[in-house]
């Protein structure tokens, strides 16, 4: 029965998508400083498993997140990844994300964000302090426009490439692999990089290296939509429009 059924992005209220990019982007921020805290005490004298531990736990917490929260918000956690969408599907009528909703998205996956590292510093009984960690370096900044450009490119290459159902794996993967071959340890999320001044841990960034860190992962993100512009062209000329990521919340919700 249609009143059984999962709400869908473009379907669902408003203020429930918001609940939804809250919490995913909140949990999303937790299992980075939680399992960043949780390395730190397992393994004091030993920074590569550290970042193994810390890596595996958002390898897997990532792709579990848009797996529950794709059918309801279509799981963006990430500002880059709405404001991806949106210029990416911004040529459809009446389809694909909506430019008035980038701003509340934003805000709601920031305040998560902040929310979520607040919650792993309390599980741990960490005390809650601005981050004293220095990040911002020509060499970590080049590596946040990658990580970004490489983000927006594995999600948008699958939608418009018609593998929406691996995208929870495939994201997760990514940024897995990605807190080893890039050497800012794969930010890639405005949301994200916010939330992280909030816990003066293994996983946090200093207020000082926020901005600069923004401004990569903006640039990277314009990089990400160009390239898949250049690769997956739109391509409905009988006036379907292209995919997006509802298709995503669809796939999921039937797998």
């Amino acid at each position: 029965m249609a009143s059984d059924e999962s709400p869908q992005p473009e379907t669902a209220p408003l203020a429930r998508r918001l609940i939804a990019e809250f919490l995913g982007t909140g949990l999303l921020v937790a299992i980075v400083v939680g399992s960043g805290i949780a390395a730190s005490d397992l393994s004091p004298t030993d920074i590569g498993l550290q970042l193994l531990e810390n890596s595996l736990a958002t390898t897997l917490g990532l792709a579990v997140l848009i797996a529950v929260f794709a059918p309801l918000s279509g799981a963006h956690f990430n500002p880059v990844v709405s404001l991806a969408e949106w210029t990416l599907t911004r040529r459809d009528r009446g389809a694909g994300f909506r430019a008035r909703d980038i701003a509340s998205y934003a805000a709601a996956q920031v305040l998560g964000a902040i929310s979520g590292a607040l919650l792993a510093n309390a599980m741990f009984g960490a005390p809650t302090a601005i981050s004293s960690t220095d990040r911002a370096t020509p060499t970590a900044l080049l590596a946040e426009v990658v990580a970004t450009a490489g983000l927006v490119l594995v999600i948008f290459s699958l939608v418009r490439g018609g593998n929406t159902r691996i995208i929870p794996a495939a994201v997760g993967a990514y940024i897995g692999a990605a807190y080893w071959f890039t050497s800012s340890t794969s930010f890639a999320n405005p949301a994200v990089t916010i939330g992280r001044v909030f816990s003066d841990t293994f996983a946090g960034i200093a207020p000082t290296s926020v901005a600069p860190f923004l401004g990569a992962q903006l640039v990277g993100g314009l990089i990400g939509v160009a390239l898949v512009a250049l690769l997956f062209p739109t391509r409905a000329p009988d006036g379907a429009s292209q995919a997006t990521a509802v298709e995503l919340s669809s796939e999921v919700a039937k797998a």
